[in-house]
């Protein structure tokens, strides 16, 4: 069985509350997609915007190897000539070999919506698909809120996929506009449509009743030849179905190479991708390519995971290119602080005094609110302080930040003093922010001893309250980024005050940069 992907990121995806793509978005997300494998790319509505209309001028200029460009447009209007059709001619100046044209299934729509009969609306679709094969275009026919027409009046909207079918059109494509549609009921139609339709049936998901993967998915072990999607599941309301969940599916659970070996592994990487173009975070705990996707935590799931992985994973991660990873905290245990360990360079043995000693340290620390998942720069630390393998760098003998208003300006300005070998250091530095300015006191008073400091930065900032009852007075956790332009690490901080918290990450991210140069011995 051959089954076409088909991607909808850069129409369906774009209408996603939050994303706007520019056309260099959507050339650059072109591009990856075909390195992807997906067989058509929908560039857009060529007749709703001017945007769309430069991506298929410029979309030409590409070259794809495995896509093929898909314009999209609806069926002629109402008392409206097919060849007299801006939409239909929008669609033929694209220059696309393929098109998509939705029409209506729905007798609510045709009757509520367009304002027509019954009869005209059939109209319009065969019309539209005709007019498009008599130009050599290969046509696929969107039936809009085909399960919602079907559960409602099943004659009508099987006699709207019949007037596409009857035009000859490559493939009709079933859709759950609204999402609502529940997999129970998807392969139910999907069986009676398979005994009363000629044509190719694909199928578009929405994912309203968080169903839109296994619609999808049932949909092609029914039958369905062409599967629509979006990256990382980007779309209006709740989304389209994920393409980065049902390719695997589809690969690796079903048995149909819609992509090869090496193109899925890509799909992580393209996920990832994706997510920096639209803006948007990349989320942690999405199926297959989420950095939690293969993440282990618990002492019994990492300890087994390191004997067998398939006791706690249902695929290889490398095959879609993530990889594993084993968290940090109290419950991953013994296990997981000596594999953290040995990526740290330091072996050492499960049941050994070292492991109880960091073992403790880190309940106490995580008792204190700290958590080291998402920063193992301090938790290299902390395993290195317990050990004794670490130096005092510097020593903190005290600091203050000040913030005044002056003209209506807020105005930062920080002071510390620190001890550095047998010298102290008092130094002063403003910024547009008290810890910004921290950070540049800090600076200033250690990179005359230690210069190396001065390729390091902060690349993001983030404070999460932990125990929000308590107002203000709460509890905060700072995560810091800090990078040198070779590498990247992440340091925490937790206290009731936000700047000692601050102080915490911004310290621990300094010792840590001049722990791996002495380690290099640079």
């Amino acid at each position: 069985m051959s089954v076409r992907l088909y991607d909808t990121t850069l129409r369906d995806g774009a209408q996603s509350e939050y994303i706007s793509f520019s056309v260099e978005d959507k050339l650059k997300i072109a591009e990856k997609l075909d390195e992807l494998g997906i067989h058509y790319i929908e560039g857009g509505w060529p007749g709703s915007n001017p945007k769309d209309e430069e991506f298929f001028e410029r979309v030409r200029e590409l070259e794809l190897t495995t896509s093929r460009v898909v314009a999209f447009g609806s069926t002629r209007r109402a008392g409206v000539r097919a060849e007299r059709d801006s939409n239909l001619q929008a669609l033929l100046d694209t220059g696309t070999e393929c098109v998509t044209i939705f029409g209506k299934s729905w007798d609510l729509h045709v009757r509520e919506a367009l304002r027509v009969t019954l009869e005209d609306n059939l109209a319009m679709i065969t019309e539209s698909v005709e007019y498009l094969k008599e130009h050599g275009r290969e046509v696929f026919y969107d039936a809009e809120h085909f399960f919602d027409a079907y559960k409602s009046n099943p004659e009508y909207a099987l006699a709207t996929l019949r007037a596409a079918e009857d035009a000859k059109v490559d493939c009709i494509v079933l859709c759950d506009t609204n999402g609502g549609t529940l997999p129970f009921e998807t392969m139910e139609i999907m069986k009676e449509l398979k005994r009363r339709i000629r044509a190719p049936l694909g199928i578009h998901a929405h994912n309203d009743a968080d169903t839109a993967v296994a619609n999808s998915v049932i949909a092609v072990r029914m039958g369905a030849v062409q599967v629509h999607g979006t990256i990382n599941g980007y779309g209006e309301r709740c989304g389209n179905a994920n393409l980065c969940s049902i390719i695997p599916n589809i690969k690796l659970k079903l048995g149909i190479d819609c992509v090869t070996d090496e193109q899925l592994r890509k799909l992580t990487e393209i996920s990832r991708f994706v997510s920096e173009i639209a803006n948007m975070p990349h989320q942690h705990n999405m199926p297959y390519v989420g950095s939690s996707a293969f993440a282990h935590k618990a002492g019994v799931h990492v300890d087994a995971v390191t004997k067998t992985p398939r006791t706690y994973e249902h695929i290889d991660p490398e095959k879609v290119g993530n990889t594993r990873r084993f968290l940090v905290s109290e419950l991953s245990g013994r296990t997981g602080i000596c594999i953290k360990a040995r990526e740290f360079g330091i072996p050492l043995e499960k049941n050994s005094e070292q492991v109880t000693a960091i073992l403790r340290k880190l309940k106490e620390m995580e008792m204190q609110g700290y958590q080291f998942e998402g920063a193992e720069a301090s938790f290299e630390i902390l395993i290195k302080q317990v050990l004794g393998m670490t130096r005092e760098f510097f020593r903190l003998e005290g600091f203050r930040v000040l913030v005044t208003s002056e003209g209506g300006r807020i105005r930062s300005e920080a002071t510390v003093k620190l001890r550095v070998r047998d010298r102290y250091e008092h130094t002063a530095a403003d910024g547009n922010g008290p810890v910004n300015a921290l950070d540049n006191a800090l600076r200033k008073a250690l990179e005359k001893f230690y210069p190396e400091l001065r390729e390091v930065h902060l690349t993001d900032y983030k404070v999460r309250v932990l125990d929000t009852h308590e107002g203000t007075g709460a509890k905060v956790r700072v995560l810091i980024e800090s990078s040198d332009g070779r590498r990247s690490w992440s340091t925490v901080g937790v206290s009731e005050n936000i700047i000692e918290a601050s102080w915490v990450a911004l310290e621990q991210g300094l010792v840590y940069k001049l722990m791996k140069e002495q380690e290099s011995g640079s």
